[in-house]
């Protein structure tokens, strides 16, 4: 994965990638309603729809990098590309899925190895649609006990809940999994992109990934978390052309 680091803003997107997202916003034609996502709207197998993937990925990624809460980004893009018709992100717990915290991320965190640390694994869902695979390792006594009873017993998504300690992110690692196009297309140095026009455009689950560590206001840091974003962000259907 790709190493970079930052506290509060990241990155911004070029003015190519504005330009580019600015394209894609007005071809896209979003559905109304929640969809499992084996029920995912089709998108067409197409250079054009292909490119459009790619803008979204590269945007949706770029705004949360530059971020200070994943799913305050997350919650935003449910809500503009209308992915349910209540654009509010819940955590479903997926038990048994983190493991404990390892040596290393105990340093991240900068606790002993007696500190109590909870790993907890979550899929983060807008409506029925689920947008990222989240694991994340937290500090227990850096919270209130009103945010660990809610992590415990509730389905509030972990930045919701620590949301009055003001935290921000510090990435770790970045990397998008999967490239609709071929390296070289922009310039014609690569390989043609692999369309089928009568077919649909085969996604792979992960599309990216964030490795980050996030920190409250006073800057200790309060949890590491995994990312994996899930092609139900693209769970909206684009217009055929």
């Amino acid at each position: 994965m790709t190493a970079a680091s930052s506290r509060g803003p990241h990155r911004s997107p070029s003015l190519a990638a504005c330009v580019l997202a600015a394209a894609v916003a007005l071809a896209v034609s979003a559905v109304a309603g929640a969809r499992p996502i084996d029920e995912q709207p089709a998108w067409p197998d197409t250079f054009v729809a292909r490119l459009e993937a790619l803008a979204l990925i590269e945007t949706l990624n770029s705004e949360i990098l530059s971020s200070t809460s994943a799913t305050a980004t997350l919650e935003a893009w449910c809500r503009d590309h209308k992915l349910a018709p209540e654009p509010r992100i819940v955590a479903r717990l997926v038990r048994g899925e983190a493991p404990p915290a390892t040596a290393e991320q105990r340093r991240h965190l900068r606790v002993d190895d007696v500190e109590r640390v909870i790993a907890r694994s979550v899929d983060l869902r807008c409506g029925d649609v689920v947008l990222s695979k989240a694991r994340n390792w937290y500090v227990p006594s850096r919270l209130t006990a009103e945010m660990n009873r809610l992590l415990e017993t509730t389905e509030t998504p972990f930045g919701t809940v620590i949301r009055p300690l003001q935290p921000y992110r510090q990435t770790v690692a970045a990397e998008v999994l999967w490239r609709p196009l071929p390296p070289g297309w922009e310039t014609g140095a690569g390989a043609e992109a692999p369309t089928s026009p009568a077919a649909s455009l085969a996604m792979p689950e992960a599309l990216f990934e964030h490795h980050a560590i996030v920190f409250g206001r006073d800057h200790s840091p309060l949890s590491e978390v995994d990312e994996v974003y899930q092609r139900g962000v693209l769970g909206f259907r684009v217009v055929a052309r």
